[in-house]
């Protein structure tokens, strides 16, 4: 899109840093390059990113119908064997407070800070978005945010997200309930783990942002703070709306009507399947501008509870 800022990344790496901040203590930097995920969520705007979805893209891994089917039946495992049916699942998280941990990653010559205030500013919007205060028909998802630290690093190639699954496992903060934010300069707005992942590899659970997408950030049209918000859904177990195109299953949530494509933009009365219902694009799991964000709905409020029951409570 012609909106979409592009950027060019340098690929000088450095083996120096520092560490400052709230948390975190100094750890020795590892050399080897660690090879970043193939489906993740563009913001270079170059049309092989963007394909259809406009500023986005894949943002976070490949998932198949198959493995999503798995993925159904092993929650409803787990929440058996805790005893708890869905229902009482969506309710038993529904005042979950989630710790987030932020990780500035500065290049060696410091580019790429962020403030405390704006760090903050970010927390707020979390705050605002899962509380369903964006919009008269938004649910409140009943899940709150705070502050639990943070610290910055001085290293380009963390900066450039390079070596990511390294400097995620040596400055990740927490548990499984616990969100962690690295905020780097990459060519993509960001990328998500999912709950049931932590598991099998809990050292590089949480999401990576780009910098300039936090509130009063330089990302045109994604300056708002709301990627932090649709990256959090993937993180609490959440698809995106058009998952699975025009199938009446689509993101395994039966409020959010189907939609056959991502949104680009925000197009009002877009409607890209025969399905019944408008396209979600107001929906934060949508691919629309973050000022066409407004709500979440109430079975994604209840998706996430559960998804935070079984796999992060």
């Amino acid at each position: 899109m012609s909106s979409l800022r592009l950027r060019t990344l340098a690929l000088a790496g450095s083996a120096a840093f520092a560490v400052t901040g709230i948390v975190g203590p100094a750890q020795a930097l590892e050399k080897s390059a660690d090879r970043k995920p193939a489906c993740v969520e563009r913001h270079d705007g170059s049309a092989s990113a963007r394909g259809a979805t406009g500023g986005r893209a894949l943002d976070h891994r490949d998932i198949s119908a198959a493995q999503i089917r798995a993925v159904e039946a092993r929650t409803d495992a787990i929440l058996k064997n805790q005893g708890i049916s869905q229902a009482e699942a969506s309710s038993a998280a529904a005042a979950a407070a989630i710790p987030v941990y932020v990780h500035v990653m500065r290049d060696n010559a410091g580019n790429g800070d962020v403030s405390n205030a704006r760090i903050s500013e970010q927390i707020a919007v979390l705050n605002r978005t899962y509380g369903g205060q964006e919009s008269s028909s938004a649910a409140n998802t009943g899940f709150t945010f705070t502050l639990a630290g943070i610290d910055r690093f001085n290293n380009t190639n963390w900066h450039q997200d390079k070596q990511s699954k390294t400097y995620r496992s040596r400055t990740r903060q927490g548990g499984a309930n616990a969100l962690n934010m690295w905020l780097v300069n990459f060519n993509y707005l960001g990328v998500a783990t999912f709950p049931w992942d932590y598991a099998s590899n809990p050292g590089v659970d949480g999401v990576r942002v780009q910098y300039t997408s936090l509130p009063g950030g330089s990302a045109t049209n994604y300056n708002l703070g709301e990627t932090a918000t649709h990256e959090a859904g993937h993180w609490l177990g959440l698809y995106h709306t058009f998952q699975g195109g025009c199938t009446p299953s689509n993101d395994q949530v039966s409020d959010t009507p189907a939609q056959g494509s991502a949104t680009n933009g925000c197009p009002a009365g877009r409607d890209s399947c025969a399905l019944a219902g408008l396209d979600p694009i107001h929906n934060y799991m949508d691919y629309s501008y973050d000022s066409c964000y407004t709500q979440f709905s109430g079975g994604q409020a209840s998706r996430m509870s559960s998804m935070y029951s079984a796999y992060r409570g």
